[in-house]
């Protein structure tokens, strides 16, 4: 098993190869399906669309919030196709790490020239 900055980098890795492929341009869809098949590719684990409750009060509720990917129950992977992320993107992330017990996040904009002008590694506390 990867630790996790192993895993965060071949995760990376793979949304490189996808944007090179593809470039800017495309819906969301179309580069989550693409990641998902490279993540296939690398023989890594992970849920798509995976639910995400809202827990008010100590009662979880289905408010259909969706984690975009979670690779190996380590890493939420949230995608985006926007002109720049921004701090709500952000401000987001932090939100699914807190209500998902996930401590590391992956903000991912495929709307750039270069992807890694579109990364964000997002951690909760000191793990890393």
């Amino acid at each position: 098993m990867l630790v996790k900055r192993e895993l965060t980098e071949e995760v990376i890795g793979a949304a490189i190869d996808v944007h090179r492929e593809l470039g800017p341009g495309l819906l969301e869809s179309a580069y989550e399906e693409c990641l998902c098949r490279e993540l296939l590719r690398r023989g890594l684990h992970f849920e798509r669309q995976k639910a995400l409750p809202v827990v008010y009060k100590g009662e979880a509720i289905d408010c259909s919030y969706r984690l975009d990917i979670v690779v190996e129950g380590e890493v939420i992977v949230e995608l985006k196709a926007v002109e720049s992320l921004n701090k709500l993107h952000e401000a987001q992330m932090l939100t699914y790490l807190k209500l998902s017990g996930i401590t590391i996040g992956l903000l991912i904009n495929f709307n750039v020239v270069r992807l890694t002008d579109g990364l964000r590694r997002i951690v909760l506390g000191a793990e890393g």
